[in-house]
């Protein structure tokens, strides 16, 4: 068994993430921007589906109660920053959630130009889940 992948300090990771012209965050906040998705892929993250286009991707999520409020508060701020994104909740069934209570598909898209986005982003979620896991 392969020993798990590493995951960058945050602050690093938005080297890899987000182009400098592709982002309205405040350079101060980032890191935690950065931080509040890893905490959401490494507890949350259940499986990752890439639909036929490359500038889509839907995050499988399950979690307790709090889990929609705290993905669309997330997902609020990251459009308002980076307003390429297009985002969407869409709760779905909970018939054999198990203890995790809330399903939840994070339905991302972003333009063709900036895919590079979502697929670093993607990146990261596959490797918290996996180190997570």
């Amino acid at each position: 068994m392969a020993p798990p992948t590493p995951v960058p300090h945050p602050a690093a990771a938005l080297l890899d993430w987000v182009a400098a012209d592709a982002c309205t965050l405040p350079t101060a906040d980032r890191p935690l921007r950065v931080a509040a998705f890893d905490d959401l892929f490494a507890t949350a993250l259940r499986g990752i589906e890439r639909p036929g286009s490359p500038g889509r991707a839907r995050l499988l999520l399950a979690g307790g109660g709090d889990l929609a409020g705290r993905v669309q508060r997330l997902a609020d701020a990251e459009t308002a920053c980076c307003s390429f994104f297009t985002i969407t909740l869409t709760p779905l069934t909970t018939q054999g959630a198990g203890d995790d209570g809330t399903v939840l598909a994070l339905d991302i898209e972003v333009p063709l130009a900036r895919t590079d986005v979502l697929d670093a982003l993607v990146g990261r979620a596959e490797r918290l889940r996996r180190t997570a896991a």
